[in-house]
């Protein structure tokens, strides 16, 4: 888990969003390729094309759980049946922990306005809020593994 935790925060502290920081942690476990997996990622950092709908550690941990399922589960209603229940446990455990899964709320400011970026900097969000939650999805996402 910590090489995992690792790997996802080194990559997010190398230019990657905390969508693209969460898959790449599991590149290797599921078996595919890493810049198409980065480049599906792209567009959800910043809560969905940084419109601070839901957190990209979130999204990004859900686009795992639905390609490790359907890399390990062959029987399709039975993989989408999982892969919901997967996602509704990921959320509960995330919200648990941070009280959202959306980024605005995390956050606290609006980061498409030069205020609300110019707080997210000077407050040191990406390190007080955005790594945690990244941290976070990984370890959900481990703990939900380890139980299916």
């Amino acid at each position: 888990m910590e090489k995992k935790i690792t790997t996802a925060i080194d990559a997010f502290y190398n230019s990657n969003n905390c969508a693209q920081s969460v898959i790449k942690a599991y590149v290797e476990d599921l078996g595919i390729d890493e810049q198409q997996a980065l480049n599906m990622a792209l567009g959800f950092g910043g809560g969905m094309g940084k419109m601070q709908k839901a957190c990209g550690a979130v999204t990004g941990a859900y686009m795992v759980i639905g390609l490790r399922n359907s890399k390990f589960i062959n029987d399709f209603e039975r993989r989408d049946e999982i892969t919901a229940e997967m996602i509704q446990g990921f959320r509960k455990k995330f919200c648990e922990r941070h009280q959202t899964d959306q980024c605005v709320h995390l956050i606290g400011c609006d980061i498409r306005t030069e205020a609300g970026r110019q707080t997210f900097k000077e407050n040191k969000l990406k390190d007080k809020v955005c790594s945690k939650c990244i941290e976070s999805s990984v370890v959900i996402l481990e703990n939900l593994f380890k139980k299916s």
